[in-house]
């Protein structure tokens, strides 16, 4: 018998691009047919997924990568089984489990007790398998002081806790997990990883996707890339986490818009622009940046709504992923307070750069309490670091994230400019 538990064959999903129409009575329809004098507007289509073809292997972990749109979601939905594809075919075998959307099924009048058994039931739990993992579920979310509290009343981190907890504890074959580990503070999404690892080396299968590529690094031996519908890569995870950053990320000197950059968050406030100039050890500007070197990074912030009390943050991430540096506000003892139509220029100075020569990506977040995502450009841009032109010597290899000193500059503009401008500045060097 084979081993092989997932078979897809040239599957593809084409939808077709147009506006929803409200519903039109016999008369108008005729009436717009004559108005047309028989001619009809040709349709637009969009393929998501087109000509897909692989397969799984009993107990292999398998990642899907790709920016935005590159038709991850609808070729898990389509193993799923939640949409039909157009053309092509997929055959799966064994008890499919799918973490597609975390809270599917959660209602906001019902406590968290009600809602376990409401979730698990549409998920496909027996009401005897959600008794059985009762205990377990409330445990894992962490909330059990609200367990019987109305949904309604917990913050959505809890309510994205709890919700990850019942999905979790499904026990099927083969499960399909969709971006589900970005839940919650970073200590519960550690836990969230770990039981993702639980379930990997039980046996089962998985075809997981995720912008978190350290996720994707640690769960997955094999990894597709996709673009525009169709699989580019598909190999060795690290081969495929490599080619997509470099894809993704354009290395930048000087300014860069980010307005239409791919991110996610609550959309509150956003950066607009970024711009990096590297520092030589004289001070002046340079037209390279190298080991040793100083980094000036300034960022725009324009607000769509209050911000109080936010953190920014500026993060460096190697080429596999790795998150290297961290740098933010926050540990400046400030934060971001800006009103609607507010803009805020946030000016870092990170020195004597300890970072081997090679390609790295920046990051981007505004948040709160390190949960709620206010903005998120995993993948601003990318810097190329040279070997230092005055000794050539590459720095000790580390082992994980580094403590860089660096200076920090807010000034908060009012939306409409004035002399009178709020202007702070923090020039503490320490790490």
């Amino acid at each position: 018998m084979s081993d092989t538990v997932i078979r897809v064959e040239g599957i593809g999903k084409r939808y077709r691009v147009g506006q929803r129409q409200s519903y039109l009575a016999l008369r108008d329809v005729l009436a717009g047919a004559f108005r047309r004098n028989g001619k009809r507007k040709p349709m637009d289509f969009i393929w998501a997924v087109r000509d897909v073809s692989f397969e799984v292997k009993q107990g292999e972990v398998v990642g899907l990568i790709g920016r935005n749109g590159a038709g991850k979601s609808t070729l898990l939905k389509l193993l799923a089984r939640i949409t039909r594809p157009t053309v092509g075919r997929a055959e799966l075998h064994g008890r499919i489990g799918s973490l597609l959307e975390v809270g599917t099924g959660f209602h906001p009048e019902l406590t968290g007790r009600e809602n376990i058994f409401l979730s698990g039931a549409i998920l496909g739990m027996s009401k005897a398998e959600i008794l059985r993992k009762f205990d377990e579920i409330v445990a894992f979310s962490e909330v059990e002081r609200f367990i019987d509290t109305p949904l309604k009343h917990y913050s959505s981190g809890m309510g994205m806790r709890l919700a990850f907890a019942v999905a979790a504890h499904l026990e099927p074959e083969i499960l399909l997990v969709d971006e589900v580990l970005s839940v919650g503070d970073a200590s519960f999404q550690k836990k969230c990883l770990g039981k993702m690892q639980e379930v990997s080396r039980a046996g089962r299968t998985i075809l997981f996707v995720s912008h978190n590529l350290h996720a994707v690094s640690s769960l997955c031996s094999r990894c597709m890339l996709l673009e525009t519908g169709r699989v580019v890569i598909n190999g060795a995870t690290e081969k495929a986490t490599s080619i997509y950053h470099a894809q993704s990320a354009q290395t930048i000197w000087g300014k860069s818009d980010l307005r239409s950059a791919p991110r996610t968050g609550t959309g509150k406030a956003k950066f607009t622009c970024i711009a990096i100039q590297p520092v030589g050890s004289d001070g002046s500007p340079s037209e390279v940046a190298y080991t040793g070197c100083d980094l000036g990074i300034e960022l725009t912030i324009e607000a769509c709504e209050i911000i109080s009390g936010a953190n920014v943050s500026v993060i460096l991430w190697d080429r596999s992923g790795y998150r290297l540096c961290d740098i933010n506000i926050w540990k400046k003892d400030k934060l971001l307070e800006l009103s609607p139509g507010g803009t805020a220029r946030i000016r870092f100075r990170l020195h004597e750069l300890l970072l081997r020569p090679g390609s790295y990506v920046i990051g981007l977040w505004i948040g709160r309490e390190r949960v709620d995502a206010i903005d998120y450009i995993e993948q601003a841009g990318s810097i190329d670091i040279a070997p230092n032109p005055e000794d050539n010597k590459s720095p000790m290899e580390f082992s994980g994230p580094y403590l860089c000193r660096y200076d920090e500059n807010v000034s908060i503009l009012p939306p409409v400019e004035t002399a009178g401008n709020v202007h702070f500045q923090v020039s503490d060097a320490k790490p």
